[in-house]
């Protein structure tokens, strides 16, 4: 069993989750929110995750080329977006596994597997954020 918490984040969810122009750069506004992340993997999220953390951002459309980075696993999905992150928690039974959107539909498909599911804010209220 690995005991290293899987951190999914649905990419074009939390991207559009702020009002901030990234319909302008999808591709820009993805690689902004995978640098934001990448201190997760081993600073953890203070007070709510402890580090080491496997870090996957999940992209698709637009932002599909966004490539990975030191700490943060980026995954082109193929079709569905959600689809992807649902095969990410199928594939790790055993793990913490931890989504984070606020797709209402995702959160009930994965929680139904046993991951647990946060929205964007929980992201942006950590010092490791920008």
């Amino acid at each position: 069993m690995n005991e290293t918490p899987l951190l999914i984040v649905d990419g074009a969810n939390v991207v559009g989750s702020r009002p901030n122009g990234w319909w302008r750069d999808r591709a820009g506004a993805a690689a902004r929110l995978r640098d934001s992340l990448a201190p997760v993997a081993t600073v953890g999220l203070p007070a709510r995750l402890t580090a080491p953390v496997e870090v996957v951002l999940v992209v698709e459309g637009a932002a599909r080329d966004v490539p990975g980075t030191e700490g943060v696993r980026v995954v082109s999905a193929a079709g569905s977006g959600d689809d992807t992150v649902v095969e990410l928690v199928e594939g790790a039974p055993r793990r913490r596994r931890l989504v984070v959107t606020a797709d209402r539909e995702l959160r009930g498909r994965v929680t139904a597997l046993g991951a647990e599911v946060y929205g964007p804010r929980w992201l942006r209220e950590t010092p490791t954020s920008n």
